[in-house]
């Protein structure tokens, strides 16, 4: 019997912040206190590498978990519009992903995850957003249209290829392609192998997660201080003068960007997207005093 042969289409859709922007605040909401029990169920990593969700052929997973010792994974399903709770003992919960308040969500998340003898207790405050309204109060986040979070999700899936070929290059440590459902962007980090002091009077998550020279390259739907998506790419600690040693460079976000509609429009998206990373990379490498041999040619 012949194998049947799929052939798969890569589109990169458009995505205006401003068609989509409600949609992508409960969106973000939803994921966040899908994110915080990953973040209170799992052993705290260096540069919180706990935290993050990973891309699927549907969406967005938190991997297994353990707990009460079982174990259980909670996928965003994207494509359904449901998030799944499963166990390794074979039960399934679903909570839809649909236009009703993040308070509502929220209640039936936790509700469901009680009734499988799940208990995550976690700060319930969305991090790393201006004005951050407890998820039980939150009726100001209701609006879900299923078109733009599966369109977000089909240029998550296709960056999340990229990020991986970049990540491919680095003979170095590399964190995972992963999803931070706090700052809302999908990323790839390069390490150089140098600690780093961060800054006195930083807060908790800086001084936690900015104590290792790093190289990182993202994609990020944008926000109302940005209102555009974007591919970024930045070098920390930031090396004096690397502004000028790449195209690209933003002073609205302190970090190089290409904006998304810039890639989507190009004759090879991919290559545009990979030479943004490279470039950006050897600029900070350079700089910043990066043994050069950490780069597969």
């Amino acid at each position: 019997m012949p194998w049947a042969v799929c052939k798969l289409k890569f589109v990169w859709p458009e995505l205006p912040y401003s068609e989509w922007k409600d949609t992508l605040d409960t969106l973000h909401m939803n994921l966040q206190i899908v994110g915080k029990v990953r973040l209170a169920l799992t052993p705290f990593e260096p540069q919180w590498a706990n935290v993050p969700l990973y891309l699927t052929a549907r969406g967005l997973t938190t991997t297994p978990i353990e707990s009460a010792g079982g174990i259980f994974q909670v996928d965003v399903d994207l494509i359904d519009h449901e998030v799944l709770i499963e166990t390794s003992q074979g039960e399934t919960r679903r909570v839809a992903l649909t236009a009703r308040p993040v308070a509502d969500f929220y209640a039936d998340f936790m509700s469901n995850l009680d009734g499988l003898g799940i208990h995550a207790k976690f700060r319930p405050i969305p991090d790393e957003v201006s004005d951050p309204i407890p998820f039980a109060e939150d009726t100001t986040h209701s609006a879900y249209d299923p078109e733009w979070a599966n369109r977000f999700f089909q240029v998550l899936s296709q960056a999340d290829l990229v990020l991986k070929e970049h990540r491919s290059h680095f003979r170095g440590r590399t964190s995972p392609v992963h999803f931070f459902w706090g700052s809302f962007d999908l990323a790839n980090t390069r390490y150089s192998g140098r600690p780093v002091t961060p800054p006195p009077g930083v807060g908790y998550l800086e001084r936690l997660g900015g104590d290792a020279e790093v190289a990182c390259a993202g994609f990020w739907p944008g926000s109302a201080r940005y209102p555009r998506a974007a591919f970024y790419a930045y070098t920390y600690p930031k090396p004096g003068g690397i502004e000028k040693e790449a195209a690209g460079w933003s002073s609205e976000l302190g970090e190089f960007a290409l904006p998304y509609d810039d890639v989507r429009t190009s004759a090879s998206p991919r290559a545009a997207i990979l030479k943004f990373f490279e470039s950006t990379y050897h600029a900070g490498a350079r700089l910043g005093g990066w043994d050069p041999s950490l780069v597969i040619k």
